[in-house]
């Protein structure tokens, strides 16, 4: 009787739906590109044109088309050969000869950025025979590199990513890297998650944000630009895909059907008419209320069960999302498996949540098993994933990709940091004898608390870690900080069988004073927060400092920094949680105690260093913001 009357619910259910479906494809009317231009092999994509007489954003858009077969785009006196497009911007090549040559002159790319262009982060630049070396990075040398042909792939000598932004900043041009004694440089773009390059220069496009409304179609957000002040484009929400722009694609709907991925009309099902509706309708209907209440007594005597994560119906219903959300590669949960050798408690971070892998290519990688008890978690995840993977900031963890299969948790798959986490260093964990000095300490507490406040003020809507441990602050090869293990559901509980410092959780403020007594103290005892707190308030701080740090040994300076610091987490320990103290408030006490710490000569991060000639807090503790969604 029950598969008889799951039958009935299933028609009468389909027949309902294919009614909503007939309505919504009736209103789902989207204005077209009316350009479809094209040159040679290229498809010319909204905003770009040919014809004056397309309707697009704007003039600074235009390009040309030579011999049929080559395309230009002309900033004020230059003309620059496009290579290739992306959704956010597009490749040129060097302006002038047509010749491929190794290196360019530094000024030989005079274009640094006006409202609608600038030179993409995203951009690593090569540099010839420089006389500082300093500003040469290790983190770009094993992306791979063609030369002029395409192929030869390899890593320089020098090179530099201006994501990294301590040398190059946002509106900077290539000749900044004069001031290094460079003699001249080549450029390729190595998009997010990829180490491999494609020679050219990327910029990035946007319109003025006072340019932007109504050009946006239904079904969008506005994000804004990176590498333009001011600037602003459309991106399609999660389940939609296109350009965003009214005068554009717009955006389409996005499926599995036939188990292939489609697109626009073909997600909507073919319509029926009324006549054949009302017909089918009449003769299920009676059926189904029989049928109903058949099934409603059924379920009364039997005995109710908790709701499970129903992983196929979440798999089939998130897939797009899911893609969408990690912009970056989709492994397997079987290579993820094998790369923590069957997650086996000594490949374990964290317990039963971070994972030190490798993975088939050799690369060490942090696998971060993502809690998720249902389908409503799982669409939380993809969507905290979607807004942290569109954020560059150089102190957040590099997310190399994604994995999700039936019936296992969302792993997130990080690269892996050259010295580890900073509990691994702070309790000398597996035999290291490797404590951290104070200058370290001091810098990793202004870095993690920069990079909070800038994703709690600057992104919208804020994003919130809400599972903030040392064991997720990862540590780079020259000890900046690479956060990471964030905690995507809107529910601020801690999962179970994490470290929760014997206390309810409370919010990132109070947990990050949390880390500021195990920086202070290098220790992660339960009951340290209340033995911490009371000696402090009695002046008795030298007895829980850790003895790493050779308290009574250091300068009188150093002993006051200590305090200072001392003084910081108590109040976020006790104002944090009733919003007395913000993130934005700690970070701009850290960064002006780090700042003197740098007047007493001591060398600091560069990721801090080069913000202290800014006026601005917000700009003082942001690196490089990247498509944050605006109201």
């Amino acid at each position: 009787m029950l598969p008889l009357l799951i039958t009935y619910f299933t028609v009468f259910t389909f027949l309902h739906q294919q009614t909503f479906c007939d309505q919504s494809q009736r209103s789902f009317s989207l204005p077209k590109n009316q350009c479809n231009d094209t040159c040679g092999v290229f498809q010319i994509p909204f905003p770009f044109h040919l014809n004056t007489s397309c309707s697009s954003l704007s003039t600074a858009f235009r390009l040309s088309c030579v011999n049929s077969s080559t395309l230009y785009l002309t900033i004020g006196r230059e003309s620059y050969r496009i290579i290739d497009f992306f959704s956010d911007g597009l490749i040129v090549d060097f302006p002038g000869g047509s010749t491929c040559r190794q290196y360019n002159d530094l000024n030989s790319f005079g274009f640094a950025g006006n409202e609608y262009f600038g030179i993409s982060v995203e951009n690593v630049v090569g540099l010839y025979d420089c006389e500082d070396s300093s500003l040469c990075k290790a983190d770009c040398e094993t992306d791979d590199l063609p030369g002029c042909d395409g192929n030869d792939g390899g890593s320089l000598a020098c090179c530099y990513p201006l994501s990294d932004q301590s040398v190059w900043r946002l509106g900077d041009g290539f000749s900044a890297f004069s001031k290094f004694g460079c003699r001249g440089f080549s450029s390729w773009v190595v998009s997010r998650g990829t180490n491999a390059g494609k020679r050219g220069v990327k910029l990035e496009w946007a319109v003025p944000r006072n340019m932007s409304n109504n050009i946006c179609d239904t079904n969008t957000h506005i994000v804004n630009a990176t590498a333009i002040e001011a600037g602003v484009r459309c991106s399609c929400q999660d389940g939609f895909v296109g350009d965003g722009f009214a005068n554009g694609v717009g955006c389409l709907r996005s499926c599995f059907k036939d188990g292939r991925e489609a697109q626009g009309e073909e997600c909507f099902s073919k319509k029926h008419s009324d006549k054949k509706l009302v017909i089918v309708t009449g003769v299920v209907a009676p059926a189904f209320i029989v049928g109903s209440l058949l099934a409603l007594l059924y379920m009364l005597r039997k005995p109710l069960k908790p709701s499970t994560y129903d992983s196929e119906q979440a798999h089939f219903h998130s897939t797009i999302s899911f893609r969408k959300a990690c912009r970056t590669r989709l492994f397997t949960y079987r290579e993820l498996k094998e790369a923590t050798k069957g997650f086996e408690d000594g490949q374990k971070l964290v317990d039963d949540t971070l994972y030190a892998g490798v993975l088939g290519d050799g690369s060490h990688a942090v696998i971060h098993k993502v809690q998720c008890q249902n389908e409503r978690d799982l669409i939380e995840i993809l969507s905290g994933i979607e807004v942290l993977s569109s954020v560059l900031h150089r102190n957040l963890a590099r997310l190399i990709g994604c994995s999700i299969d039936f019936g296992y948790a969302p792993l997130l798959v990080y690269e892996y940091p050259a010295n580890g986490t900073l509990e691994e260093h702070l309790h000398q964990n597996k035999g290291q004898s490797i404590g951290l000095d104070w200058n370290k300490r001091l810098n990793i507490a202004a870095e993690t608390a920069s990079v909070l406040a800038f994703l709690q003020y600057e992104i919208s809507p804020p994003v919130f870690h809400h599972n903030l441990e040392s064991s997720y602050i990862l540590l780079d090869n020259d000890f900046s900080v690479k956060l990471s293990g964030f905690w995507f559901l809107s529910s601020p509980s801690i999962p179970d069988g994490s470290f929760s410092h014997g206390l309810h959780h409370k919010n990132d403020v109070y947990d990050f004073g949390l880390i500021l007594l195990e920086i202070i103290t290098g220790s992660k005892q339960l009951d340290m927060t209340t033995v911490a707190l009371q000696n402090i308030r009695s002046g008795k701080l030298e007895e829980i400092v850790d003895p790493c740090l050779y308290y009574h040994e250091q300068a009188s300076n150093r002993r006051e920094q200590i305090e200072k610091v001392a003084d910081v987490a108590t109040r976020c320990l006790l104002f944090g949680v009733d919003g007395k103290i913000g993130m934005i408030d700690v970070a701009k006490e850290l960064v002006h105690i780090v700042k003197e710490n740098n007047d007493g000569c001591s060398k600091i991060g560069g990721a801090l260093e080069e913000t202290f000639s800014n006026s601005s807090l917000l700009q003082m503790i942001s690196m490089s913001p990247d498509s944050i969604y605006v109201p």
